[in-house]
């Protein structure tokens, strides 16, 4: 596992992904950071978060179409599917090998409460839990566009799936709005709340601290990690 997680850091940025990928996100985080918490002197990253999720629709495709999709377009992936390591390490090499990549802006997002502690009092805890929600959120999307690249080996409509499926995810909100009363305790109302993913979000913003929307985030990157070691077994025995 340890080698393949070397080996997938290291080829983000011989290539291009891996700086596009910090390009949106640098880019979007950095004018929404600087016209709402500098220019207009707001003390809380909540707002700039709650604005800027969005930035995954972008970003993601273009961090995880990759991942496994090109390497079953060129026929690499059969060096990993015969070679004497376990699917769940590959999965897990590659997995974390992207949460890497993802920590670089949040660790720089990191020092943005610090800096506009120099120009007044900030509230720590709540800028911080607004950053760990935001670090959740994207390890959440990472874990389904890494799911999504299992599936295909062209890397445009692995990307063109995943902008789709966390499009839908971001919209979901509203479309639960549509739902008469009538339907607020049927089955479709469970199952869109339970793909709504950036309404989980949304406590982080609000900088409470909720167990149960930590519990939600990690357990959509276990099933989605889970169900691509499952197609990347359906492929091993067939």
């Amino acid at each position: 596992m340890k080698a393949i997680y070397k080996r997938e850091v290291a080829g983000y940025f011989r290539s291009m992904t891996g700086y596009v990928f910090l390009f949106f996100i640098f880019l979007i985080v950095g004018i929404y950071f600087y016209a709402y918490n500098l220019l207009n002197g707001y003390p809380s990253m909540n707002v700039t978060f709650n604005s800027i999720t969005f930035v995954f629709l972008l970003a993601v495709p273009v961090l995880t179409m990759r991942v496994l999709s090109e390497e079953r377009r060129h026929k690499t992936d059969q060096l990993l599917l015969t070679a004497p390591v376990s699917v769940a390490k590959i999965v897990l090499g590659k997995f974390l090998a992207l949460l890497t990549v993802y920590m670089i802006p949040i660790g720089v997002i990191c020092l943005y409460p610090l800096i506009m502690r120099v120009f007044g009092k900030v509230s720590f805890a709540q800028n911080y839990t607004a950053i760990l929600g935001f670090f959740l959120l994207g390890a959440a999307n990472i874990a389904v566009g890494l799911f999504i690249s299992s599936l295909t080996e062209n890397t445009i409509i692995a990307a063109v799936l995943t902008f789709v499926v966390m499009f839908l995810s971001y919209i979901m909100s509203g479309l639960e709005s549509f739902l008469p009363s009538s339907m607020s305790d049927g089955i479709l109302y469970h199952v869109m709340e339970a793909c709504n993913v950036d309404g989980h979000f949304q406590s982080f913003v609000d900088g409470t601290f909720e167990v149960t929307a930590v519990v939600y985030f990690l357990s959509v990157m276990v099933v989605f990690v889970f169900l691509t070691m499952q197609s990347i077994k359906k492929r091993r025995w067939s």
